[in-house]
């Protein structure tokens, strides 16, 4: 199994870390994380709101790049709606290409309403405009012309790097499996409770074999919420406050508190035992990468890091040996590209 850090980079101005700490705390976690062997380093793209402080996920991963040599970098997601596909596949090609070749490349069309206010689009049409960015950028990346653009900058190796197209529901799931797209998602937005992960990625492989495409390890991203302490109880002592602020900041999101996301499941808090035991279930289920999101809600970067320390070294061994899987987290495979 494939695991990887996820940062929101949700900022709270009420509270005393500014945004430039903010951005300190993100690249110190993405270099440990390369240290403790994760997979990818994925950044958000926010806009207009401390919803999320990474406007251009590119410059925050071009920064990162600088600063690791083997961890991918990956964006969940670049919002393609918003932008010019020309520019976007640029950036990015030039991205993959300064930094060996280790973009993973999500996308998605927006969900947020300010921010498409702030664009000035109406987010009834979203759907159809990303998928024709989609296909544009597709192209671009791949070499080929649009009209009379060609990239004058290419992907590392002239390789198109893995796409992952983000969802929110489990129709639109079985969807971007019909499509042939590798899916990206947050089951804490998108299932009602830990056991519809299962249901969700059926309901993807459902749409690929529908388009006749067998079911592969890497063509899905999970997204968790996740905290490892040396007990459930220290667990939330230590993150409860932090989550319940990032709820309660997101606007959009439907409102609970710390046991309501412990009932649902649909997180990765607890014991090294509690949290070993979900990634087995995981496992059973068929998922192969989990993004696990340890920084949110201002929580103290000592305590981000002792949990993404206690993931990589006693969660993930412990799973690997007691679910026969055949990876765990620090043990790397190369993607095939697309």
């Amino acid at each position: 199994m494939r695991t990887s850090i996820f940062s929101v980079n949700d900022h709270h101005p009420r509270l005393a870390r500014t945004v430039p700490e903010l951005y300190a705390q993100v690249m110190r976690q993405c270099e440990l994380a390369e240290r403790l062997g994760y997979d990818t380093f994925f950044c958000a793209e926010h806009h207009f709101h401390e919803y999320g402080v990474v406007p251009d996920p590119a410059v925050m991963l071009s920064a990162l790049a600088q600063r690791t040599r083997r961890i991918r970098l990956g964006t969940a997601i670049s919002i393609l709606t918003f932008h010019d596909p020309r520019r976007i596949a640029e950036t990015y090609a030039m991205l993959d290409m300064m930094s060996g070749g280790r973009l993973v490349f999500g996308v998605g069309s927006g969900y947020l309403a300010h921010e498409f206010a702030g664009f000035g689009l109406d987010p009834k049409e979203k759907r159809t405009i990303f998928n024709e960015k989609l296909a544009v950028v597709r192209r671009l990346l791949a070499g080929e012309a649009h009209d009379k653009a060609v990239l004058n900058v290419l992907p590392h190796e002239g390789r198109v790097p893995p796409i992952y197209v983000a969802v929110l529901a489990r129709e639109a799931a079985f969807h971007v499996g019909a499509q042939g797209n590798n899916i990206f998602t947050v089951p804490y937005a998108s299932c009602k409770d830990f056991d519809d992960i299962g249901a969700m990625l059926a309901e993807y492989r459902r749409g690929r074999q529908e388009a006749g495409l067998a079911a592969e390890e890497q063509d899905h991203v999970f997204t968790l919420h996740t905290h490892v302490a040396e007990s459930d109880a220290e667990a939330r002592r230590q993150c409860k406050a932090a989550y319940e602020l990032y709820v309660d900041t997101r606007l959009y999101a439907k409102k609970h508190v710390y046991e309501d996301i412990i009932a649902t499941g649909l997180c990765l808090f607890g014991s090294v035992e509690t949290v070993t035991a979900k990634v087995r279930r995981l496992h059973e289920m068929g998922v192969r990468h989990v993004a696990t999101m340890h920084n949110f809600g201002a929580l103290d970067p000592g305590l981000v890091e002792r949990s993404m320390t206690l993931f990589a070294h006693e969660v993930m061994p412990e799973a690997s040996r007691s679910a026969g899987m055949r990876e765990a987290s620090g043990t790397r495979r190369t993607y095939r590209r697309q």
